[in-house]
């Protein structure tokens, strides 16, 4: 079971948790109803709804029960090592009883190393990268988010790096956490992050000649347009026009 972090006395206080996230945080989009054709022709009615996309913020200390004690731990381990915090980790989210941190992509390779190493943190077991598109944030659109579990603490944290669409390069951890190779194979294949450093980054779902990443969020429906009766019905992403 992972340890509580609000448990021995560690009750997070009101600066620990970050505003709900839609009165805080990074407004990075506004939705509207995908459902409200421009046109007429909806009754759904969501023709109306309007969304913001919204990521947490960086939160403050004290962060609350073991969070601090292993923020403390990975910052003094990289001070040990001549790296200041501050250049490695862009921000700490804690957010939904979640700990993240933001690592710069050029330091990824030894935050992981010293969060598998160091005897107080001991995260030995990486579960897996997922890869995450966010169109509107201008200049880090692609994500990829680690879940870091510590069999010794019983403890999970999250990493979270982030890169441009122009450039999505980001270090392989695989020979950090070797459970790490088809995830990031996985993430290259529907997301085109470009894991450096990988040993057989091919793809592993689409076929090897696929363009394009369809996981993407600017990825079109696609679709095979067909006859019927004599008419032709276009793809999903040109059938009408959304608001």
């Amino acid at each position: 079971m992972t340890e509580n972090p609000k448990a021995n006395g560690g009750e997070q206080n009101g600066n620990a948790v970050p505003a709900p996230r839609d009165t805080g945080g990074e407004v990075i989009r506004v939705r509207k109803g995908m459902f409200g054709a421009n046109n007429g022709g909806d009754t759904s009615g969501y023709g109306g709804l309007v969304r913001t996309v919204t990521l947490p913020g960086a939160a403050s200390r004290p962060y609350g029960g073991w969070f601090d004690e292993v923020a403390d731990e990975l910052e003094g381990a990289l001070e040990e090592q001549d790296l200041l915090p501050s250049n490695a980790i862009e921000k700490t989210v804690v957010d939904r009883d979640e700990l993240t941190f933001h690592i710069a992509r050029e330091h990824l390779v030894q935050v992981a190393r010293t969060l598998r190493d160091d005897p107080a943190l001991r995260f030995e077991l990486c579960t897996g990268v997922s890869g995450v598109h966010f169109l509107g944030d201008k200049g880090r659109e692609l994500h990829a988010v680690y879940h870091l579990r510590s069999l010794t603490h019983s403890r999970l944290i999250r990493l979270e790096v982030s890169a441009p669409d122009s450039d999505p390069h980001i270090p392989s951890l695989v020979e950090i956490y070797p459970t790490n190779d088809w995830h990031e194979r996985e993430a290259y294949d529907f997301f085109g992050l470009v894991f450096d450093g990988h040993p057989a980054l091919t793809r592993i779902m689409m076929p090897d000649d696929w363009q394009g990443f369809p996981q993407r969020k600017d990825y079109p429906l696609g679709g095979i347009a067909v006859e019927y009766k004599g008419a032709q019905i276009p793809a999903p992403d040109q059938r009408r026009s959304y608001s």
